[in-house]
């Protein structure tokens, strides 16, 4: 009963900070789907990574503020409908509701099909920024969860490193815990630039931090 009792506290917690989240409320006000549109936007903005006339790659995107924030970067005066400057295509295994102008596939980007849509989206072309908010189901044991993020930032280079330009730029999520430095080793041996960033939109509370890979060390063996 105890358990229930805590659960309750701490999901009324959770509300409350929720509703009076400021990233919420402008969110809300601004017509993103959810305050991670700001963790991308000061990425973006201090890094200036999202230009129009870009192809760009969303990884786990549903439901959408990512996608959202990159179309109004590829749009004539901000604008969130109408006329787009590049190519935005999202991919989730969960359904994401439409974003004008941005192609979205559901599924494994690891399985044969969901490749084959992404490769007709493509139309020969690689990406110039891949982005990745991607999240597992977390268990609540630390070894377990740590290994679960790991293996979607492993997955999000090894995407990266296959669909995306030489000069182009990956941003994926993390957190800090027992998993940390061999990812940012990854990063480090797979992009010539690497950027931490902790956006301001990320919950103090939290050990989520964002990881920038820019530029592809080209291996010299065939």
């Amino acid at each position: 009963m105890s358990t229930k009792t805590t659960g309750k506290k701490v999901n009324k917690a959770w509300l409350h900070d929720h509703i009076n989240d400021p990233w919420v409320k402008l969110a809300t006000k601004e017509g993103y789907r959810a305050r991670a549109a700001y963790k991308l936007k000061e990425i973006d903005e201090t890094l200036g990574l999202i230009k129009p006339g870009q192809l760009v790659i969303d990884l786990g995107s549903t439901p959408g503020a990512w996608s959202q924030y990159a179309r109004r970067r590829m749009a004539p005066g901000g604008a969130a409908a109408g006329q787009l400057h590049g190519t935005i295509i999202a991919l989730d295994m969960l359904p994401m509701e439409p974003i004008e102008g941005v192609i979205f596939l559901q599924g494994d980007f690891r399985e044969p099909d969901v490749l084959a849509r992404l490769e007709e989206a493509l139309q020969g072309r690689k990406a110039d920024v891949v982005v990745s908010d991607m999240a597992p189901n977390l268990s609540g044991i630390a070894s377990a969860d740590a290994a679960r993020i790991a293996h979607l930032v492993e997955l999000a280079v090894d995407f990266a490193g296959r669909h995306m330009k030489a000069e182009g730029a990956l941003v994926t999520k993390l957190f800090h815990g027992s998993g940390y430095d061999p990812l940012n080793k990854l990063f480090k041996d797979t992009f010539k630039v690497v950027k931490k960033v902790k956006p301001k939109a990320s919950r103090d509370k939290s050990s989520e931090t964002f990881l920038v890979g820019i530029g592809l060390k080209i291996s010299d063996t065939p």
